[in-house]
C-alpha cells in the first residue's frame, strides 16, 4: 500500500474540508456480503484482548477488552489522550495497534451509506474527547455500546465491558489510570492541536 503511514491508514479530514487542499478521505476496501444490499449495511463489533490473561478468564465471561465498531470497511474506536479534542479514531478493521484481535461480532444493520456514517461519526466524536476517557465510566466499550445502539438499535454483549461494570463498585476504593493504546498510530476524526 502506498499510503501515508506504515500501517496503511491515512489522516482523516471532515467531509466539509474534502477537496480543499486537504488529503482526501480514503475508505479501506472491503468485499460486500451477498446477504446485504444497499441500505442494509452490516455493523460489527471488533473485540481485542488487552492482556494475555483473557485467555484464562474468557470462558467465565470476564476479561479486559478493547473494542471498535466496523461499518463500511472502517473501524471506529475511542481512546485516551491529554487534549480536549476528539479521542475517536479510525483504523483498518481488526488491526487496532497495541491489541490482539479476538473476534468480530455481528450486531445488526444500518441504513446509512458510507458518507452518512462518516458524518454521524464526526458528530458523535464531539462527545468523546480524549481527555474525558475513564477506564470505568467512559471507555472504548462505552463508546461502542452507544454507537452500535444508535446505528442498529441493538446493544453489544454485556461481557465486553463487564469488568468496567464491576469496577464501578470498586471505584471509591481504587485509582484508575488511562490506558495507553498507542494513539500515535491511529487517525483521529479531528486533529489533536
Amino acid at each position: 500500500m502506498a499510503l501515508g503511514s506504515k500501517k496503511g491508514w491515512k489522516s482523516v479530514v471532515p467531509l466539509h474540508l474534502k477537496g480543499k487542499s486537504a488529503p482526501r478521505f480514503w475508505l479501506f476496501p472491503k468485499t460486500k456480503s451477498a446477504n446485504f444490499g444497499p441500505g442494509n449495511t452490516p455493523v460489527y463489533l471488533n473485540v481485542y484482548d488487552l492482556t494475555p490473561m483473557n485467555g484464562y478468564v474468557y470462558w467465565a465471561g470476564l476479561g479486559i477488552f478493547h473494542s471498535g465498531v466496523e461499518v463500511h470497511g472502517v473501524e471506529y474506536a475511542f481512546g485516551a489522550h491529554d487534549y480536549p479534542s476528539s479521542g475517536v479514531f479510525e483504523v483498518e478493521p481488526r488491526q487496532c495497534p497495541g491489541f490482539k484481535f479476538r473476534k468480530s461480532i455481528f450486531i445488526g444493520t444500518t441504513c446509512l451509506d458510507s458518507t452518512q456514517v462518516r458524518e454521524f461519526m464526526e458528530r458523535q466524536a464531539a462527545s468523546y474527547n480524549g481527555d474525558t476517557y475513564h477506564l470505568i465510566v467512559k471507555n472504548c466499550n462505552h463508546f461502542c455500546k452507544d454507537i452500535c445502539y444508535k446505528l442498529t438499535g441493538k446493544r453489544i454483549p454485556k461481557w465486553v465491558n463487564r469488568l468496567a461494570k464491576l469496577g464501578t463498585f470498586l471505584q471509591p476504593y481504587a485509582h484508575f489510570k488511562k490506558v495507553d493504546i498507542h494513539l500515535s498510530k491511529c487517525s483521529f476524526l479531528y486533529p489533536l492541536l
